[in-house]
């Protein structure tokens, strides 16, 4: 394995040995070690001494079930500070079957245009891409399919990452989208605002065909096939991977509005009178009752056995949009007073084209609500909101620039975000420990940084909730390092000592029973140590003083975990 360099200025590749510091971290702390040793914590996170990284994580490039995702990483233009986003499809295989440790897109062009770079075992080239700007991210995809791929077998492992409008106008809650295994540029990285990241770099699209490449090697085939079978075996036994497999993610709709912590019209409330109609069980029956097109479980990368996903296809029997997630009907659907699937579909859809964060832009638009610009439960109105985006219209640079940008220009203060990046569905007042994840994590407002709604505690009483989050993000931090999806922890936590064996036997290592901990514990110290020198202080770990005293009905609550306790979570790093 190699580190792959590109100078966007000079259109040149690099490759370089991976230094010993680097060789047993990947994914999300490999991220957070190279932006400590290369790029200046102060810099412009649109200029050229920003670093746009692509680091699959530790596990990925054998298929090994929901372990194949890619982390994307740089200085975030929405926080300021550290960043990692992560997606499924197929980048992260794609790079590890070419060898690459890491892929790091470095300066700036200093002439205007676009390009496609293109990666594959001969090196790297830079191709005009002039021709897809301003075209969203289905009709580029498709463009870009027609024009790279090889019509055989091939094809299979051809991957593409690119961005949308909203990449292209640098708008901070761009994100940049990957394949899918059927070619739907769907999985996006989403948080943060990499997309205006790549944008920077006169990106359109990296396509990544490793025809020629081959699997990374694996030190003791033997043991990691008896690993990976243990692990596959813990993780179609437990009771959540049939949960997820028949609802998705949309199964939370109904957990988080029973705990009252579903965000209702601008977080004005944590129960939505709609909840049952945009749940993962009416999803399912809709998608049933449609048949054609629509499907209720479907994977979005190869050898994934949860298949958390689902396509949404329409009374029609056309595809809307492929995945709709909970985070998407919580922030775009009861945040925004909106109870019909098909108009949540279709917002996600038009999102999804722009290449921008649905969490983001979702809670922007239920900002821009409450300063009526529109009102809430008007799909339509919203829709047209976001076609101000497309345009690049004031209004839409405003909302595409998220919802603090948004809260600031209308004198809105119910705005959920903390570091500048939007609270995602889960409301912290009710849900406390996820709370103080929103509040301390390196990242940023983040509910996949340690989600803790499934922990059996009172989650409106303040006490311990910093333990159980600090518990949340070493572990969160160490399955984003291995390249884990979330849900792959199901198996994980069944047979933990299957991580142990795997990275043993994938590299020959002598790893013991803690290797996650210990992961996720240096990743922290790495994000913890950027953000520092970049100014971040402990002032930053707090959520909007509003949520402190606004209670947030019907259990009345208010975020009261002590700010002593939000200095300390991270005291035992």
């Amino acid at each position: 394995m190699h580190i792959w360099r590109i100078n966007t200025r000079t259109q040149t590749l690099s490759r370089e040995p991976v230094p010993e510091t680097w060789e047993r971290l990947g994914g999300r702390g490999l991220i957070a070690r190279i932006l400590l040793d290369t790029v200046p914590p102060t810099c412009d996170p649109l200029g050229p001494r920003n670093t746009l990284i692509f680091a699959p994580g530790l596990l990925v490039g054998h298929m090994l079930s929901s372990c194949d995702r890619i982390s994307i990483g740089g200085k975030s233009p929405l926080t300021g500070g550290v960043k990692e986003a992560n997606a499924g499809g197929r980048t992260g295989l794609a790079l590890t079957h070419l060898g690459v440790k890491a892929l790091l897109i470095e300066d700036r062009p200093d002439k205007p245009g676009w390009w496609v770079l293109h990666l594959s075992a001969e090196g790297a080239r830079f191709d005009p891409a002039d021709d897809l700007t301003g075209l969203g991210v289905y009709e580029s995809a498709a463009r870009l399919w027609e024009r790279y791929s090889h019509g055989d077998r091939r094809d299979d492992a051809l991957a593409i990452a690119l961005i949308g409008p909203g990449g292209e106008m640098r708008l901070r809650a761009a994100g940049v989208q990957n394949l899918d295994k059927d070619r739907v540029p769907s999985r996006i990285a989403a948080r943060g605002g990499l997309g205006a990241v790549m944008g920077s770099k006169g990106l359109k699209a990296i396509v990544i065909d490793p025809a020629d490449g081959e699997k990374p090697p694996i030190a003791d085939l033997e043991a990691f096939r008896a690993a990976q079978k243990a692990f596959n075996r813990a993780l179609q036994d437990h009771p959540q991977t049939h949960t997820y497999h028949d609802y998705g993610t949309a199964a939370m709709t109904l957990m988080c509005n029973h705990f009252g912590g579903l965000p209702t019209r601008n977080f004005s409330s944590g129960q939505f009178e709609g909840a049952e109609k945009i749940s993962g069980e009416h999803m399912r029956e809709t998608l049933l009752a449609r048949g054609g097109v629509s499907e209720t479980t479907h994977a979005c990368m190869r050898g994934c056995l949860i298949q958390c996903s689902n396509v949404f296809g329409s009374a029609q029997d056309e595809v809307i949009v492929s995945p709709l997630e909970y985070e998407t009907i919580g922030l775009m659907g009861a945040n925004l007073g909106i109870d019909d699937l098909d108009a949540i579909a279709r917002l996600n859809r038009a999102v999804n084209d722009l290449g921008l964060d649905s969490i983001e832009i979702g809670a922007a638009l239920g900002v821009a609500a409450e300063a009526g610009l529109w009102e809430f439960g008007d799909g339509e109105a919203a829709l047209r909101l976001l076609e101000e985006i497309r345009r690049g219209t004031p209004l839409g640079r405003i909302l595409g620039n998220g919802a603090v940008t948004t809260g600031r220009v209308f004198g809105v203060e119910r705005v959920p975000a903390v570091k500048g990046q939007a609270i995602s569905a889960y409301d912290p007042r009710a849900i406390k420990g996820t709370g103080v994840t929103y509040a301390t994590s390196p990242q940023g407002a983040d509910h996949t940084a340690g989600l803790t709604i499934r922990a059996k505690v009172d989650h409106t009483d303040p006490k311990g909730q910093a333990k159980l989050s600090f518990k949340a993000q070493v572990n969160m931090a160490g399955y984003d390092t291995l390249g884990a999806c979330l849900f792959a922890g199901f198996g994980f936590a069944a047979a933990p000592e299957t991580i142990r064996d795997l990275l043993n036997a994938r590299y020959g290592w002598d790893v013991g029973d803690d290797i996650l901990q210990a992961l996720g514990r240096e990743t922290i110290r790495l994000e913890r140590e950027f953000n520092r020198r970049a100014g971040f202080t402990p002032a930053d770990d707090r959520l909007p003083e509003w949520m402190t005293r606004e209670p947030l009905p019907p259990t009345n609550a208010v975020f009261d975990v002590p700010a002593e306790d939000l200095d300390n979570t991270f005291r035992d790093l």
